[in-house]
């Protein structure tokens, strides 16, 4: 396939991967860890001689940026993602299809195919994207993973017309190309690719696949016998780890009114099984059960003593919320707001044994964290509840083991508040 001679690779026969950021770009990564000016050894030295400090990555892998070089309605956009971000803007700037493209590299992370990651490929082609002299379209996206390998950058193009594949993609780590596909053969239902080896032979070629990223399938392919390999291998493992564990949420109380069958007891993304899922967790851990009842008495009117579950009869669970004395509303009976205030709650303070995600089993629970992609994250919430609910967030993703990447309306309510990044995605 010939490159499109249009700069934008809005469709991407070969793409034209976006290169290393230059150096008097800002750079969203951790700062380094200060040198300890009070001991002795460097206290008496004059400040120039004093060594730079040696930058300090987290031991969690996790994504620090979201690019959208050309898809759907961004292009050549990049987000910073800290651990609790809203991605703020009216209605029609680009903010559901920001997760939408962070969820499609989690399922591509945990090797899922095109497909199934993306399941209208053609939505998002960047609008008024044109087709080439082959018809063919795409579009384009990559984000920036921060670990014990230090800041790695993912970047693909996908095309989407007249058949999904991926035609490119590019795993780097402070400037040096790790990994690099391109569709060279259009006949062939495989891309060729380079990866970095450093021992007698600079890098190793062979075909990948090209309905499925490279980057989760280098293990397979990779021997770690070099230390130019086991470096291919350590950035593979942390842009996998980064993004496979994703729970994209959007709460739809119309489906939490009504008792529901009894299941899994995992929380589905519109959490249409909230009721299930609470009957388990009350009943496995006391503790975070507390923790919830707590939020939703901070966060719904009237009085909240306990949140219930009952197993009916038929097979089916209810769930309600005791007033006390005997009362009780059925969650059929509660405010759309306080539904979904409810949800996000329950959401927060569980985790990947409960929520319905697939965690990187090969790597220690204490060295993964969890990603909630929150759409509409205050959507029928009044101020209070957007406090309450913020404030819950804000604590659980201190923590390190819960990040958050919300897309909010309006983001003043917001804008202050320590721990939160607030991202504006308006256009004129």
């Amino acid at each position: 396939m010939t490159q499109p001679a249009r700069p934008d690779m809005t469709q991407p026969a070969r793409p034209d991967m976006p290169q290393p950021a230059r150096r008097d770009m800002p750079q969203h990564t951790l700062p380094g860890r200060p040198v300890p000016l009070d001991r002795p050894a460097l206290r008496d030295r004059p400040a120039a001689s004093v060594p730079p400090a040696l930058p300090v990555h987290p031991d969690r892998p996790r994504v620090t940026e979201l690019r959208l070089a050309a898809f759907t309605s961004h292009r050549r956009a990049a987000f910073p993602l800290g651990p609790l971000t809203l991605l703020a803007g009216r209605s029609g700037c680009g903010k559901t299809s920001a997760l939408r493209a962070y969820e499609a590299l989690a399922r591509l992370g945990g090797g899922a195919e095109l497909g199934e990651a993306f399941p209208d490929p053609v939505a998002c082609v960047p609008e008024r994207a044109r087709p080439d002299a082959q018809r063919r379209r795409g579009f384009r996206i990559g984000c920036t993973a921060d670990g014990p390998a230090g800041p790695v950058r993912l970047d693909v193009a996908v095309q989407a017309e007249p058949e999904l594949r991926v035609v490119g993609e590019r795993l780097t780590s402070d400037g040096l190309v790790l990994l690099e596909t391109a569709l060279r053969d259009p006949g062939k239902r495989a891309v060729q690719a380079a990866w970095h080896t450093a021992g007698p032979t600079s890098v190793t070629r062979g075909p990948l696949p090209d309905d499925r990223l490279g980057t989760p399938l280098l293990p397979l392919r990779v021997a770690g016998k070099t230390p130019g390999q086991r470096r291919v291998l350590a950035a593979a493992e942390q842009m996998v780890v980064a993004l496979r564990s994703a729970f994209a949420c959007d709460p739809e109380p119309s489906r939490m009114r009504d008792p529901v069958a009894a299941g899994s007891g995992r929380l589905r993304s519109g959490c249409g099984n909230l009721a299930d899922v609470l009957w388990r967790t009350r009943a496995e851990c006391g503790r975070r059960h507390a923790q919830l009842v707590a939020a939703v008495r901070a966060g719904c009117g009237g009085p909240v003593v306990d949140v219930l579950a009952r197993l009916n009869g038929n097979g089916t669970v209810a769930a309600a919320v005791d007033r006390g004395g005997g009362h009780h509303t059925d969650l059929g009976l509660l405010g759309h707001g306080e539904l979904r205030y409810l949800a996000f709650a329950l959401v927060l303070l569980t985790g990947p044994g409960v929520l319905e995600v697939d965690p990187a089993g090969e790597v220690p629970a204490a060295l993964q964290s969890l990603t909630i992609l929150a759409d509409g994250f205050d959507r029928g919430l009044d101020p209070r509840q957007r406090r309450e609910l913020l404030g819950l967030a804000a604590r659980m993703c201190e923590r390190g083991h819960i990040r958050l990447v919300g897309a909010v309306s309006d983001g003043s309510w917001a804008a202050g508040t320590e721990g939160v990044t607030v991202v504006h995605l308006d256009r004129d």
